[in-house]
């Protein structure tokens, strides 16, 4: 490819929307064009990139023996319906009509779709296992899209589905996929880590996700250096940091605490360590009864001062499994007598209150002497221990997030947190799709059995934000050799104005084309400070410059976009020095 064919349109400055590192690259190096928030246009140059990002996924899909097909991106809703996603899924599903009153969706997935394919086509044991892949464009009405095309609304997704007759064979089949998402992202040059998670909106009973791995992820991960524990830290367990509870040491006191609301005050007001006061956050639940009617449970959850509450732990409290929300001002001061910022587990469920649920964080039900609210304003409560002043707690789960330092849960040694993006998942589903829209095969008694499904995601175009935040400095994007939009860039200085200079780059372009290299020729005439500032904003991972001056003694430079400078090569080495340096 010749530059002057091609189209390159780069820019100094970001646009003013722009808000994070890859999201100003990519606008400032002509990779999108921002149409609508969340929607963008791929310009030839992030077209490149997704094609390469593609070619990989599909090479390494079907290596795992998975078949291509496309499912369309306008679904309609009697499918959604039956799966009973057409009511769970909220408004980031987005819902049309067509002429004629009709409902439709724009798929933000594809179980739905899969599955009705599978049980009109899967009907015998013989035709088991089948996992379908399609790379598709995807719709999410994200309510704030930000951060590019890392959360944008409309993108490109790869989905595969697999079907099963028995869960010892669906976990092969998952294990087939986990193994290949690890290839993938090795060959992508990215450096990850897959994390057990949970399964979240689409269902199941396992799931991993593939993160990679940047300072500006929205993900914290949480791992173990000494062991293979890791996991999102949302599904990470928090062991007890107390092993037993001791012994009561002081009297129960209630203490005036004006204007401190917070432990992080109280503790500071009584010259307490933050780890020795129990913070109390209160949850509500709405159930329908037979008359219709709507009846509250309120759920007082306590987690140690210095913890925050984990709110995919929390929904899995009995319970709470199936939904709920923060209690309004109004409850709480109906089932606590005080208003948020002194609640406490004090003399809760007395006859003319109505009953609480206590859930206590693990390591709170093994405290003691500990500080709460005293359901009073302007007033805490010094010494509270659990049987000698307070009823045990309902309930014992854990429910906090971990925090740097906490022991591992495999008992080999202390977790370490770091950040990440997601950019791929893979699912255990079962039958939560199959069930519900009878996707069944005939066994060999010919009986009919529920397929088990997995399922497994990949961000196409999200790959492209990630790799940028964890690929760049101050100069642009420094993209892995593997998806770069060209592997190597010929700047020829002077090519509009010296035959000689010309002469030579049109040679090596010719010679390094035929050995297959992805190689871009300049031939602009920009000044070389602009000619390589474009390809430096671009990210394009070698770069050869020819001028006269070198060129008079046979040579040319070579610069890496990782090296901090260019080193001089004889122009009769440089093929055998690039097919080298690109390991071929």
């Amino acid at each position: 490819m010749k530059a002057s064919q091609f189209f390159i349109s780069t820019l100094k400055e970001a646009p003013a929307e722009a808000e994070v590192v890859s999201q100003k690259l990519m606008m400032r190096a002509g990779y999108i064009k921002r149409l609508g928030a969340g929607i963008y246009s791929y310009m030839p140059m992030g077209l490149r990139v997704i094609r390469k990002v593609e070619a990989i996924i599909r090479d390494e899909m079907t290596r795992a023996g998975a078949v291509e097909l496309l499912m369309p991106v306008v679904q309609p809703a009697e499918l959604w319906q039956e799966s009973g996603r057409w009511d769970k899924m909220g408004p980031e599903m987005l819902r049309v009509k067509d002429r004629h009153d009709r409902d439709f969706i724009i798929q933000p997935t594809s179980e739905e779709v899969i599955t009705d394919i599978a049980r009109q086509e899967l009907r015998s044991y013989r035709q088991l296992p089948k996992n379908f892949f399609h790379i598709q464009t995807k719709f999410r009405d994200e309510r704030r899209p930000r951060f590019g095309v890392m959360r944008g609304r409309e993108f490109t997704m790869k989905d595969a589905y697999s079907f099963d007759r028995n869960p010892e064979a669906a976990l092969k089949s998952y294990q087939a996929m986990y193994d290949a998402y690890c290839r993938i992202f090795e060959r992508l040059g990215l450096t990850y880590r897959a994390v057990s998670a949970d399964t979240g909106a689409i269902g199941g009973a396992l799931s991993h996700e593939f993160q990679v791995i940047a300072d500006t992820g929205e993900d914290a991960l949480v791992y173990n250096p000494q062991s293979d524990f890791a996991a999102n830290i949302e599904l990470a367990e928090a062991v007890s940091l107390l092993a037993s509870r001791a012994a009561p040491s002081q009297p129960l006191t209630k203490v005036p605490t004006p204007g401190k609301s917070t432990c992080a005050d109280v503790a500071q007001l009584l010259s307490l360590p933050l780890s020795q006061t129990v913070k109390s956050l209160v949850l509500a639940t709405d159930t329908k009864t037979d008359s219709g009617d709507t009846t509250v449970t309120v759920y007082l959850l306590l987690v140690r001062g210095d913890h925050d509450l984990n709110e995919v732990k929390a929904g899995k409290v009995p319970g709470l499994k199936h939904g709920f929300r923060f209690a309004t001002a109004a409850e709480i001061e109906r089932h606590f007598g005080c208003k948020p910022g002194y609640l406490g587990p004090v003399g809760l469920n007395a006859d003319e209150r109505e009953k609480v649920v206590v859930v206590a964080d693990r390591t709170v039900a093994n405290m003691s002497d500990f500080v709460s609210g005293a359901n009073e304003p302007d007033f805490h409560i010094t010494g509270l221990n659990w049987g000698r002043d307070l009823p045990e707690p309902d309930l014992v789960a854990d429910i906090r997030n971990v925090v740097e330092g906490d022991p591992s849960p495999d008992g080999k040694g202390t977790l370490a947190i770091q950040r990440g993006i997601e950019v791929g998942h893979v699912f255990y589903l079962g039958t939560v799709y199959s069930k519900p829209l009878n996707a069944t095969y005939l066994d060999e008694q010919g009986k009919p059995q529920l397929m088990e499904m997995g399922c497994y995601g990949i961000g196409v175009t999200r790959i492209l934000g990630a790799a940028i935040e964890q690929n760049h400095d101050d100069r642009g994007i420094i993209w892995p050799a593997s998806i770069a939009p060209f592997e190597l860039v010929l700047c020829p200085i002077g090519y509009d104005r010296s035959a000689d200079v010309q002469a030579a780059a049109d040679t090596l372009y010719g010679e390094l084309q035929a050995l297959g290299v992805d190689v871009i020729l300049d031939n602009r005439g920009e000044r070389p400070g602009a000619m390589f500032a474009d390809w430096e904003l671009v990210g394009v991972p070698h770069r050869v410059v020819l001028g006269d001056r070198g060129l008079k003694d046979g040579q040319v430079e070579y610069q890496g976009r990782r090296d901090a400078a260019a080193q001089p090569v004889p122009l009769a080495d440089i093929v055998a020095f690039v097919k080298a340096k690109l390991g071929r």
